[in-house]
């Protein structure tokens, strides 16, 4: 569609294309609408009370377009009561595939038929300096109109003209200035006056007109200098000329000889360049002009600013300032290609990379298709620039808006009569003085020349015309080739007679590459499986030129003849769907085909005649199967085509084999869940043979309700407590990581990890380097969730919901402090995060709670203020603060009075402050109070099997119906965690009592970990493991001799491990054979072996009692009408009503049926609602967080659409949960309304 047509348009153009990403059209069937939507739309009519349609429907032509010259009388351009824009939205269906793409667009309506604007112009004007402009005249599209008449008018210099404009549409104008006696001229420029005539509900065509006003340059001499505009962006990598007109008096020359003109450039709020000009001077009046080159380059980027002047002998300055866009280019040229630039997949392929020498540059190509997703995101100068906290500078800061200079040398203002009329002195504002143009660079003059014109004694200053004067930044605005050409471009070595392609990734490149001292490095690379578009760019960083990026470099990956496979991402065991193979061929010759499915016992495939198909240059044909997937877990489906020898006509000539790739096969796989609702129990054992021989027993039980087939077991062994963390150090949790304090658990691990490995010395430069790129990442990711003010919140300042988090802050602070070992940390982000926290500090030396807490196990009246004073205070002592730190005294002070009344509770009460004080009285070197609170904590300890772990008398009741105990509440880990780091933390170190004490304690919280290593939620994962270093750390032993393992149920089936000093980093893993079965472990020798089982299972969902109320309803809720087998809404009514008042922070876990996906719009539309946090589309799942859930229900509701039609489709599970008691959840299923509809599929 054009982007603007006018209201006098009676057609408009509208077309649909449809083009693959390695560039070729789209065959199939298009649907259209054309819309002009009322301005006040109603819904009593349903959609003809909402906007005038036009529809269309037509088969695409051979270059995947179609498109249609649509009459606009249907529109009522015209009128008013209409919205003043055309929206058009297409769908394309496949051939062959149906598979659906959609696309939207817009054109606007105008009533302006003809624009005049200023292209070229001074905003001043100097007397007897003609006044040069440039006008250009457009029509309502913004197309230049060339052969029209423009009038021009300047009543002030008694100046009339007419012109006709250019091939441009532009005509220049000169204005004789000499005579002007005002201090101002104003420039009016037309092309047809618009209609007078006034209609009621009726749009009028407009002719626009152009006006400038220009005012005078003050000069006492009535000399001037001035630098003539350049209305273009000024490109790089050139000298510019720039043109300066003078005119001097001889008055004020006298006996000088030559004078010299000053010139200045800044850009980025700095003097960049600066010079000057020789003028020799000669007898009388002089008029001329000069010029000036200026190197521009991306010192003076995006925008520059020059100032010229001169000082004359009598002390006056005569001066002019200009303002040029500048091309935003960097110092550091990069430049990116690829060789060949069209290639095979799986051939080798080159990139190369030319940037300034010694440059570090970080490299990636991804699949076009996810640059076409978020084009906007994509990094590129204008980008780079948009960073830059200053990009132009022009006038004083209000701080500096004061005047250099006293009334001294002002006029008197006393009234002069002259023949009997009284004059008066007056200030003219509107005249530009040397000092005016000074303030428009921000510059800032000591100087005894004359640059600010006479004003009249006690007169006052208008100092709103200043004053509105700021410091700030501008923003910176930011053919298709045959099959046969690409045979003959792409260079093969040898005859490919077939290729197999199962590699398909999204990103291809990302990597650092280092350039040598030439400027130049070269990657050689494998071009991908991929039939698309690569698209490549690079980031260099040079010490010398600093920052380079280049343009996109393209590498397409093609072969003339190929298969592609339309499948859905997952189905559940049971459902069918239909495979199709499309074969493309692009060569320009026929080709017979035979396509085949590679059978496999993993699914079952409806038999089909083998048969072969004429397909024609850019033709295609697309095979079937029924497919009904058997086995679980990923299946793959492999599918050939291969080019026939066959003497039968094929088209209207004999069928022909290629010279190479005469056969492809693709490999793709398809996820078969089992049905209903996964579940893990994770086993976890802590033996230390110690010279003999110990036994552990593991029944592996399943319920009744279990899916047939989809238990499956493992058993790993380690040799180390953290080894489980450290070989899933980035998915610690099976829950998503959204939000501020999520992305913690990320980064905060590798910290404990680093340091236990490194003073265990076990580091090495492999797990360093990995340790260092997560914390890395997790550190970016975590400043998304700062404020201006130094805090962090949950979800961070943009999405505008909460201020900053006292609790995340602490943990934030802590966290990027003891990072600075490992990474770069800004310190201002450590300073204002403190700054921040001190002004929470109350005169009690606690701390005021700021933002929402989502964990509310450590909210309980008036515990509130004292926990989170113990959290921060914890906090500050490990960055690390001394004690004597103003606010860590403080702090002290309030948690030390805060002890005497916890004490004096009742038993059991306060356990979780007792457990954080205790930790917080070790760090800060208070033995005796440390003492004293383990000792209270050890009589309300429960102890259970030889460990030791404590409670919260008020924590949710375990849910009943389980098959296996459920582990522990996050709050328990992490109170346990919070006690072993306060016996850990001694001076100068733990005793053995202690120690024995942590062991058992150790052995406890080990039983919680998940089959990751880590817990259920963050912060008891986070803190757990810190705990479980540290004690790593103190307990840590070489014993040189071997430990062995052996795994085995009823005799037959024996695994042995073996754990020693050189492997005890090193997971070992198999797989168990049978589910359910009772396994023994054996370990002997010497040391300590980690074991750990995860059991993993689907059970179908029953009815039970659930602390939340969950329902989930489709909308339509039965197969009604053709809609319902393609999109429907899913509704869900939430509501707590559990134990507590209010739930913590929840999550709603939808997962979508088989075949559809969800409508995104509509997903972060939830976002508006003042209860959801944050939405995410993972895969095949929708997320949704809520900041808490209260017994009030809460409706949300958004819509699927049908991406590949699945047929016998089973109901998908939806679940909510609190994110930290994780045992409280509830789970309902929907399916799709036409679920058992055969005609879905």
């Amino acid at each position: 569609m054009p982007r603007i047509i006018t209201i006098l348009e009676e057609d408009v153009n509208v077309s649909v294309c449809g083009l693959y990403t390695y560039g070729k059209p789209v065959p199939g069937h298009m649907t259209m609408r054309v819309c002009r939507k009322y301005s006040n739309p109603s819904n009593c009519y349903s959609g003809e009370s909402q906007a005038v349609c036009e529809k269309f429907s037509h088969q695409l032509n051979s270059q995947g377009c179609f498109s249609q010259q649509v009459k606009t009388k249907i529109f009522q351009m015209k009128r008013q009561g209409y919205e003043m824009k055309l929206e058009a939205e297409a769908k394309i269906q496949e051939e062959g595939t149906e598979v659906e793409l959609t696309g939207k667009g817009s054109t606007e309506i105008t009533r302006t038929i003809t624009k005049l604007s200023f292209v070229k112009v001074d905003p001043y004007f100097r007397q007897g300096i003609p006044f040069f402009g440039q006008v250009q005249l457009l029509d309502g599209k913004g197309v230049p109109m060339p052969d029209e008449l423009v009038f021009i008018t300047a009543n002030e210099a008694n100046y009339n003209s007419n012109a006709t404009t250019d091939e441009h549409g532009l005509v220049q104008f000169s204005i004789n200035t000499t005579d002007i006696t005002g201090t101002s001229l104003t420039v009016r420029v037309k092309h047809k006056d618009s209609n007078p005539c006034y209609g009621y509900q009726w749009l009028l065509a407009e002719h626009e007109e152009a006006h400038h006003t220009a005012n005078l340059v003050f000069s006492l001499s009535k000399s001037f200098v001035h630098l003539e505009p350049m209305p273009r962006e000024l490109p790089c990598g050139q000298t510019q000329t720039v043109q300066a007109h003078y005119i001097l008096n001889a008055r004020v020359l006298q006996e000088l000889n030559e004078l010299v003109f000053y010139y200045l450039i800044m850009a980025k709020g700095g003097v960049v360049l600066n010079g000057a000009h020789m003028l020799p001077v000669k007898q009388g009046d002089m008029k001329g002009h000069f010029s000036v080159s200026i190197p521009v380059e991306s010192d003076i980027a995006p925008v520059a600013r020059m100032l010229i002047y001169a000082i004359l002998p009598d002390g006056e300055v005569i001066g002019d300032s200009a303002k040029y866009k500048v091309e935003n280019c960097l110092a550091n040229k990069v430049d990116l290609s690829f060789r060949p630039t069209q290639s095979l997949p799986a051939s080798h392929a080159h990139l190369r990379v030319s940037a300034s020498p010694q440059s570090l540059c970080a490299l990636r190509a991804v699949d076009q298709s996810v640059l076409l997703m978020k084009p906007e995101a994509e990094l590129s100068a204008a980008s780079v620039y948009n960073l830059l906290p200053v990009k132009d500078l022009s006038g004083f800061p209000g701080s500096l808006n004061r005047q250099e200079e006293d009334d001294r040398d002002c006029i008197n203002r006393h009234n002069v009569y002259i023949n009997g009329v009284m004059y008066s002195p007056v200030s003219n504002t509107n005249e530009k003085d040397m000092y005016s143009f000074l303030q428009d660079m921000g510059l800032k003059v000591f100087t005894n020349t004359k640059i600010r014109k006479p004003k009249v004694c006690s007169q006052p200053e208008h100092e709103a015309v200043y004053s509105s004067r700021r410091l700030f930044a501008s923003p910176v605005v930011s053919e298709l080739q045959r099959g046969h050409e690409l045979t003959k471009m792409v260079h093969v070595s040898e005859p490919l007679t077939e290729t197999v392609r199962k590699y398909f990734p999204e990103t291809w490149i990302w990597d650092l590459v280092a350039v040598d001292s030439s400027g130049v490095a070269e990657v050689g690379v494998i071009v991908p499986d991929t039939i698309t578009e690569w698209k490549a760019g690079a980031l260099c960083l040079s010490n010398d030129t600093g920052l380079g990026l280049s343009l996109p470099a393209s590498l397409r990956a093609f072969q003339p003849f190929f298969v592609e496979l339309t499948m859905p991402y997952s189905v559940i065991r049971g459902e069918a769907f239909t495979l199709k193979a499309t074969v493309l061929n692009y060569l320009p010759k026929c080709i017979q085909v035979g396509v085949q499915l590679d059978p496999n016992p993993a699914f079952l495939v409806q038999e089909k005649e083998q048969e072969s198909h004429c397909i024609c240059g850019n033709g295609r044909h697309t095979v079937s199967w029924a497919v009904t997937p058997k086995a679980l877990g990923n299946v793959n489906f492999t599918v050939s085509a291969e080019a026939l020898e066959s003497q039968e006509p094929c088209g209207t000539e004999v069928a022909v084999v290629p010279e190479f790739g005469k056969k492809d096969t693709i490999i793709k796989s398809l996820l078969v869940e089992p049905e209903g609702l996964e579940k893990e129990v994770t086993f976890n054992s802590l033996l230390c043979p110690s010279g003999a021989e110990v036994s552990e027993q593991l029944p592996l039980k399943l319920p009744e309700n279990v899916v047939e087939e989809s238990a499956r077991a493992s058993v790993s062994v380690l040799g180390d407590l953290l080894g489980s963390a450290m070989h899933n150090i980035q998915n610690l949790l099976r829950m998503p990581y959204g939000c501020g304090e999520q992305n913690m658990v990320l980064f905060a691990p590798n910290i404990y990890v680093l340091n236990y490995l490194n003073e265990t010395h076990q580091l090495t430069p492999e797990v360093m380097s990995k340790a260092v790129g997560y914390l890395n990442t997790g550190y970016q990711r975590q400043l998304k969730y700062k404020h201006h003010d130094g805090s962090y919140s949950t979800f961070g300042e943009n999405y505008g919901k909460s201020e900053g988090n006292t609790w995340l802050t602490a943990f934030v602070l802590k966290s990027f402090a003891q990072a600075r070992a490992f990474i770069f940390i800004d310190e201002a982000h450590i300073t204002q995060a403190l700054t921040w926290l001190s002004q929470k500090q109350k005169d009690n030396g606690c701390f005021r709670s700021s933002g929402s807490l989502l964990n509310n196990a450590i909210k309980g009246g008036v515990e509130d203020e004292v926990t989170l004073s113990a959290y921060i205070t914890i906090a500050l002592l490990e960055i690390p603060l001394p004690a004597t730190h103003p606010v860590v005294r403080n702090a002290l002070f309030c948690l030390e009075s805060a002890w005497k009344s916890a004490k004096e509770g009742p038993h059991g009460k306060h356990v979780y402050t007792k457990a954080l004080l205790a930790y917080a009285f070790a760090l800060a070197g208070n033995q005796d109070k440390r003492r004293e609170t383990l000792d209270l904590l050890h009589e309300e300890a429960v102890k259970e099997d030889n460990s030791v772990h404590w409670e919260r008398p008020q924590k949710p009741r375990a849910p009943v119906g389980h098959f296996y105990q459920p582990p522990a509440p996050s709050a328990e880990v992490e109170m346990t965690s919070y006690v072993l780091l306060a016996y850990l933390t001694a001076q100068p170190s733990p005793t053995s009592e202690e120690l024995t004490s942590a062991a058992r304690i150790v052995k406890w919280i080990t039983k919680q970990q998940n089959s990751q290593g880590g817990f259920s939620s963050t912060q008891d994962t986070v803190v757990a493991l810190q705990a479980l270093s540290r004690y790593g750390t103190a307990t840590f032993t070489r014993t040189g001799k071997p430990a062995q393992v052996t795994v085995q149920y009823s005799g037959t089936f024996v695994t042995k491990f073996q754990v020693d000093d050189d492997n005890r980093l090193l997971l070992q893993q198999t797989s168990l054979p049978k589910v359910p079965e009772e396994y023994t472990m054996t370990v002997t020798g010497e040391g300590c072996v980690y074991l750990q089982t995860s059991l993993k299972y689907n059970i179908l969902p029953e009815k039970a009692e659930f602390p939340f109320a969950l329902e989930v309803q489709t909308v339509p809720q039965t197969c009604d009408g053709p809609k319902a087998h393609t999109s429907f809404q899913i509704s869900l009514n939430v509501s707590y009503i559990g134990s507590r008042s209010v739930s913590n922070m929840v999550i709603i876990d939808a997962k979508m049926v088989s075949g559809f996906i969800p409508l995104k719009p509509t997903v972060k539309m939830l976002e508006r609602s003042n209860h959801v946090s944050r939405t995410e589309v993972s895969n095949n799942h929708v997320l949704i967080y809520l900041d808490k859930v209260t017994n009030q229900t809460l409706s949300l509701s958004f819509m699927v659409l049908q991406d590949v039609p699945v047929r016998e489709l089973k109901p998908a599970i939806v679940k909510v949960y609190d994110y930290y008691e994780t045992d409280e959840f509830a789970i309902a299923e929907y399916s799709a309304p036409c679920s058992q509809d055969h005609g879905n599929a």
